[in-house]
């Protein structure tokens, strides 16, 4: 790649690819970031209906034991190829407390369990949390098993985590092994992205891995191996897997991408690539908002034009767009928006409804 365009269309295509099965797109994502908002939907379904044939919003939770895959954090909290988190295990832990020891030994007992289980067994006690408000000490419990790998995620009962034992299991990588996967994990799923944005990633991801090596030197060796490539453009360094080729160019659609899609997800990347400034609002007050609570990026062909803001009138949908620029109006941009729109809502499993542009 020599410059911004091809950037661009290597991007978008990168992730973006054809639709597949939903087991086939979280094997080559890797990653899919979750968020509990629906507006319309929630994030990981906005980003998986863009990825599999014939997604309708909750099929990941509806297939997820069927699937081979995990919830955990990587670089934020979402869902997990088993080899992507994998990487991630062992974390580095210190000596239980006593609470977290008496509910790993009643979960290893009893087994799958709805967290009402151990409130009900040692008590509802609340304590502080990490936001400041208060949580019942043994959801925390739960959290900091599953967080070191001693629990996971069995299923969701609606919406709420259902947890179950991990038998203990021997490490099978070394620190640098565990940590080049990871790199390569991440690059995978934000290719092509910036050198910044990657040595802030890793240096967190290698916090909890015990005597990992420095990120920067791994970065560095995948690179000198023939991994990882990597080029400046515009004074910006970037890499991506050196197996891939920037693909055709993509097709000429419409597509509303959720705040945290690969595609727009470093808003340092994005703002180089597209030349304006995104934000993610929905925590902003009202007033002070500028593109809408939950605006979507609105991307036409590989071009990030403005975005969308979807929500329901009655049983209808509605879309509210707004526009950096100038809107596109030949026949073919409005087309590929109607399109847009009615997949939206046979993915929400709604009737469609008129875009009413800000």
């Amino acid at each position: 790649m020599t410059n911004l365009q091809q950037l661009r269309v290597y991007a978008v295509s990168h992730s973006l690819f054809p639709p597949v099965t939903l087991k086939a797109a979280i094997q080559r994502i890797g990653f899919v970031q979750a968020d509990p908002i629906r507006s319309p939907a929630r994030a990981q379904d906005l980003i998986l209906r863009h990825r599999v044939t014939d997604y309708k919003a909750g099929d990941l939770e509806r297939q997820y034991r069927s699937l081979d895959i995990e919830e955990d954090d990587l670089y934020a909290y979402g869902f997990l190829s088993r080899e992507v988190w994998q990487l991630l295990h062992p974390r580095t832990a210190t000596r239980l407390p006593k609470l977290d020891q008496k509910v790993l030994e009643l979960v290893r007992a009893v087994g799958a369990m709805h967290p009402s289980h151990p409130e009900a067994a040692f008590g509802g006690k609340r304590v502080i949390n990490a936001w400041g408000s208060y949580s019942k000490a043994t959801k925390q419990a739960l959290e900091r098993l599953h967080y070191g790998g001693f629990l996971r995620i069995a299923h969701r009962e609606k919406g709420i985590r259902v947890y179950e034992a991990v038998p203990p299991v021997s490490a099978s990588l070394s620190p640098d092994e565990r940590l080049q996967g990871l790199v390569l994990a991440v690059v995978n799923i934000l290719a092509p992205v910036p050198e910044k944005t990657l040595h802030s990633i890793t240096s967190f991801l290698r916090q909890p891995i015990t005597k990992a090596p420095n990120h920067r030197k791994t970065i560095q060796c995948l690179i000198s191996a023939g991994k990882l490539e990597r080029q400046v453009i515009d004074e910006m360094g970037y890499l991506w897997p050196a197996v891939t080729v920037v693909s055709e160019p993509p097709p000429r659609l419409v597509r509303f991408l959720a705040p945290f899609d690969p595609v727009v997800w470093d808003r340092l990347r994005f703002e180089h690539l597209w030349d304006w400034p995104y934000r993610f609002e929905a925590y902003t007050p009202s007033a002070k908002r500028v593109r809408g609570y939950y605006a979507m990026p609105l991307l036409w062909c590989d071009r990030v034009i403005g975005w969308a803001n979807a929500g329901m009138a009655g049983t209808n949908l509605t879309v509210e767009l707004g526009f950096v620029g100038k809107r596109p109006a030949d026949r073919e941009f409005k087309q590929a928006l109607e399109a847009e729109i009615a997949r939206l809502a046979t993915f929400l499993d709604r009737e469609g409804g008129s875009p009413r542009t800000t």
